[in-house]
């Protein structure tokens, strides 16, 4: 039997991640061979920041005598959307059998993101490859959710006169499932619940993914396993069977009531006839809609940063301030700003951002805002891409007066105004709020939270400097559940971190920015997911540009 790579707890299936499948093809390669075409092959790299060293991945086939290579085999990804997922593919003419890639001439290359791939609104890619003098030709990538990503089991059982393994003429029996390998070793999928003291026992309904049960074939073999459970691990074997996904799928019946049967027993007793029966009570097959599909399916992700500028940051043009533009290290600011923007804007086709701020004097006459806009418009707080953030965000650092208080609740309600008027599952909204310090307006921050609950929006804190942040743990509900005058929220919407727990880990300013983006915005795509779920809004069809092929 092949060893779980996690560990199991009862009764739960444990999700695999998101697999994505990268297919490619190039168009009009050079020619490296004089007497013949080349014979490419594309090699995958990938990264997780840009400091990072490059790690492959995996390598197409080789194909023969061709500029206009389809290749067939796969690249079969782990898709992490809180993750900047740098890809670099490498094209070669392959000139002999050496595994090493220097032994093979190199014809072209190209860099983007998984993020960007998954994003785009087609199903066919085309990037330009570079890396040599002249037209290198171009790549094709078709980038695909694993189907059985999102096809789901719903099913139930109960067992009938089971063997008694304990003194007491009772059993505390639980069912294992196993998947078949293709060496005819069997890997653990999933484990009930114990149900104490009972040889006719009904195990509660379970869910798992069809791609953890069968791999998504429905012909696979499944071993089903009957144990009594025991104290001391030693848990004894009352009987087993065998079925399929298409058998199953047949639903309750003859052809899905099983007889255990233990070979020990029935070796050593000839008028052996089983350790009792499992039988199937329902059974369903099903898809959950993903992140994904949304995704492909035309949702816009819309960013939107708001910065403290209160005066607790310290004087900008001290070392030792918060908002200190250090020449050779980004401040945390900019860090966090990097860290969910770049993200983000993978998944906003026109990478136009709000950058809003709070808690400052603005000139001419010192009147005190708690939101107002990072390019100085008074009108568009738009900037272009996340440089353009960065840029305006040094420039309000020269013209504003850090001062106070900090509230949250008016950049909140602006970005909640906006996500009011998108309801109808095209865009989501992201505002990432920046602060060093303990929220004023507490009360009113909480209503805001509540309100905004029920609208496609999430609320991204992150607490930079040392400042106790204790009161933010309120806003995030994994705990509890948010409410304001009665009211709960509809959906916990909020994600907090404080920035010091990565930077007291070490490492480079690249890494800790990559490990913030990843913790916060973990949540996001159960957060859109619940979001169109609970209002029933299912994934637009995949718009295919015309012309392409």
């Amino acid at each position: 039997m092949a060893n779980p790579i996690q560990p199991f707890t009862p009764a739960v299936a444990i999700a695999p991640v998101t697999k994505v499948e990268i297919s490619v093809a190039c168009r009009k390669l050079k020619q490296k061979d004089l007497l013949s075409k080349s014979d490419p092959m594309c090699v995958l790299f990938m990264r997780h920041y840009d400091s990072a060293p490059w790690q492959e991945v995996g390598r197409t086939e080789m194909i023969r005598d061709t500029n206009d290579p389809d290749f067939v085999n796969k690249f079969l990804v782990d898709y992490y959307f809180e993750e900047r997922q740098h890809l670099m593919f490498k094209v070669y003419d392959v000139d002999s059998k050496s595994v090493n890639l220097e032994d093979h001439d190199f014809l072209g290359e190209v860099t983007a993101t998984l993020g960007e791939l998954v994003a785009y609104q087609g199903r066919q890619v085309k990037l330009q490859l570079t890396g040599l003098s002249g037209d290198c030709g171009s790549i094709l990538l078709n980038v695909e959710e694993v189907l059985d990503c999102k096809r789901v089991i719903d099913m139930q059982w109960r067992g009938k006169k089971l063997d008694s393994k304990d003194w007491f003429g009772k059993s505390d029996p639980y069912l294992k499932f196993y998947r078949a390998n293709e060496d005819n070793t069997h890997t653990i999928v999933f484990r009930t619940e114990v149900v104490k003291r009972s040889l006719n026992p009904t195990w509660r309904p379970f869910t798992i993914q069809m791609r953890q049960l069968s791999g998504g074939d429905d012909d696979r073999t499944i071993r089903v396993a009957c144990y009594d459970w025991d104290l001391d691990g030693n848990h004894d074997l009352i009987g087993e069977f065998h079925t399929n996904v298409r058998t199953l799928s047949q639903g309750p019946g003859p052809k899905n009531e099983y007889e255990l049967i233990n070979k020990n027993k029935k070796a050593k007793k000839k008028s052996y006839k089983n350790s009792g029966v499992v039988k199937l009570m329902s059974f369903r097959i099903g898809e959950q809609a993903t992140f994904l599909d949304y995704i492909r399916g035309g949702l816009q992700m819309h960013f939107t940063v708001a910065v403290d500028f209160t005066a607790s940051n310290g004087d900008p043009r001290d070392p030792a301030s918060l908002h200190f533009m250090d020449p050779v290290r980004p401040n945390a600011y900019a860090m966090a700003i990097r860290a969910v923007g770049e993200v983000i804007q993978d998944y906003d086709s026109d990478k136009m951002f709000p950058a809003l701020g709070f808690g400052a004097r603005l000139p001419p006459d010192g009147r005190v805002s708690h939101e107002f806009f990072l390019n100085g418009s008074a009108t568009d707080p738009y900037c272009a891409g996340i440089q353009g953030v960065l840029e305006a965000y040094q420039r309000t650092l020269q013209s504003v007066q850090l001062y106070g208080p900090t509230n949250f609740s008016p950049v909140i309600n602006h970005v909640a105004k906006f996500a009011n008027t998108y309801r109808d599952g095209r865009s989501y909204f992201v505002l990432l709020i920046i602060t060093d310090g303990v929220i004023s307006d507490m009360p009113q921050t909480m209503e805001a939270i509540v309100q905004a609950s029920s609208l496609p929006m999430s609320i991204i804190i992150v607490g930079v400097g040392n400042a106790d942040f204790s009161a933010m743990e309120v806003l995030d509900g994994d705990v509890a559940q948010l409410s304001s005058d009665g009211r709960r929220a509809d959906r916990d919407i909020v994600q907090f971190v404080p920035f010091r727990k990565f930077l007291e880990s070490g490492g480079s300013w690249q890494r800790n920015q990559a490990q913030l983006a990843k913790e916060v915005l973990a949540e996001v795509p159960k957060q859109v997911t619940d979001y169109m779920t609970k209002r029933n809004i299912k994934p637009g069809p995949i718009a295919i540009p015309q012309g392409q092929s």
